[in-house]
């Protein structure tokens, strides 16, 4: 471990607290693609990488190496809880530095993983609120379709049959056509969000931060610690007890703000690894999984 990054944890890592969770957003917030990374100096004084991804026998997502090993020392640490909008199968292609977590959320709250299985009682209760809550996936899902024009529309997927997704070349994509969209879905019961080339229709009840706080209650954290860049988690960053945002992406665009919210100013892989140093200075001294 690099001098910088053993001072950082030891400053953060002595005395006596509670647990502390941290939930946090893994793409474009700890690891990023090669076209995500947004290194602002010549190649020859950027920091070494570690590939955390591989798909189909290809290199596709990093971290710096000293983000690998604060994550290691993160997952020691606290009850670290990876939460994305990926499904069960693209979220097994990442490997992180330190300890497996024995939670993680994915398909933004529709799957909560224990140990590598998902919890079968919290798909009940996601099930439930769907059903009771928004309108049918069916419904949403011919409406992408219906709407998006050949000329643009890449692809059109359904993950884990909770949500839909396009991917576009967005270059081509209409203006206003994402706003009018959003409207549509918002008389249903659903969100819009535009993420790199991916439009994502994703029901209201199904967040990141309800996976959370039932991650929070199972494990006793008294404290909750989150960070992400997208507006699928603006409802985990304000729910959180604190959380952070990179530099970049819909909620720096949006300008997201909370009083318990840290706005911070790098980007790209630099920001993934401030966050987790954050992480481990706001977990506190001692603070043990």
């Amino acid at each position: 471990m690099s001098n910088s990054v053993s001072t950082s944890v030891s400053n953060s890592v002595s005395g006596s607290y509670g647990a502390t969770l941290v939930a946090s957003d893994l793409d474009r917030t700890l690891i990023y693609s090669a076209a995500a990374l947004q290194l602002p100096m010549p190649d020859a004084e950027a920091p070494r990488l570690l590939c955390v991804e591989l798909y189909e026998g290809k290199p596709l997502s990093y971290v710096t190496e000293d983000a690998a090993e604060l994550l290691a020392e993160l997952s020691r640490r606290t009850v670290f809880v990876p939460t994305t909008t990926r499904t069960r199968e693209q979220y097994a292609r990442i490997h992180l530095p330190g300890r497996t977590p024995r939670f993680a959320i994915c398909a933004n709250g529709g799957h909560l993983l224990v140990d590598g299985v998902s919890d079968q009682d919290w798909q009940r209760q996601v099930a439930a609120r769907l059903a009771e809550e928004c309108a049918s996936l069916d419904e949403v899902r011919a409406h992408l379709v219906r709407s998006a024009s050949e000329s643009w529309l890449l692809k059109e997927r359904v993950a884990e049959d909770l949500f839909a997704y396009l991917v576009v070349e967005r270059a081509l994509l209409p203006e206003g056509w994402v706003k009018e969209l959003s409207a549509w879905a918002e008389e249903r019961g659903w969100t819009v969000s535009l993420q790199g080339r991916k439009i994502y229709a994703v029901p209201k009840p199904l967040t990141k931060s309800a996976a959370m706080r039932e991650v929070a209650r199972r494990t006793g954290a008294d404290l909750t610690l989150a960070a992400g860049d997208s507006l699928l988690d603006a409802d985990l960053l304000l729910a959180a007890d604190r959380s952070w945002r990179p530099g970049h992406g819909e909620l720096a665009d949006t300008g997201l703000s909370a009083p318990h919210l840290t706005v911070l100013a790098q980007c790209g892989v630099g920001a993934g690894e401030r966050i987790l140093r954050e992480f481990l200075y706001a977990s506190g001294p001692g603070r043990a999984a």
